[in-house]
């Protein structure tokens, strides 16, 4: 859940502080990466979760402060409000990302996926897969550092450090 909570805050951090690089992508392959996070309902995706980001933030400013958790929660629909009112740049900066790494008929097969019944699934279940995948990530992480640290500690015990 980490990896999630900075990834978040990076998007925030996108959001609020870093400036649209202006590049002049091949035309014809813009247009289809605005197709594409157009079908992908980008937007509305980073628009869902935009709340649980605040929600994730919201420990770490309050630091149990309970004064500061009012006023957090007084001006988090402000800040949400700004922020919604924002991801069009979000969107410019997507459309120039994928315009930059695929061409047009790339795009536009990718769009076509989107669009079918699977594709539309697939979007509906990113969330949802995404989470769940950082589960097991981080359960799998954390069981492979206590293994590493375990193997770790006796291979240096057999050198003879005192651990």
């Amino acid at each position: 859940m980490r990896w999630f909570v900075r990834v978040a805050c990076l998007f925030v951090v996108t959001l609020i502080v870093a400036p649209v690089q202006s590049q002049s992508p091949n035309p014809d392959a813009a247009t289809a990466a605005r197709e594409l996070v157009n079908t992908m309902k980008l937007a509305d995706q980073f628009k869902a979760i935009l709340p649980t980001i605040f929600q994730h933030l919201k420990p770490a400013i309050v630091q149990n402060r309970p004064e500061v958790g009012r006023d957090f929660d007084a001006m988090a629909p402000i800040l949400l409000d700004k922020m919604n009112g924002r991801l069009g740049e979000l969107v410019d900066a997507v459309v120039l990302v994928y315009a930059s790494n695929f061409t047009a008929t790339e795009l536009r097969d990718l769009t076509g996926f989107y669009q079918i019944p699977t594709g539309q699934k697939f979007l509906q279940k990113t969330a949802t897969v995404t989470q769940q995948t950082m589960l097991v990530g981080q359960k799998f992480g954390q069981s492979a550092a206590a293994d590493a640290q375990q193997q770790m500690l006796e291979e240096l015990r057999k050198k003879g450090h005192a651990l």
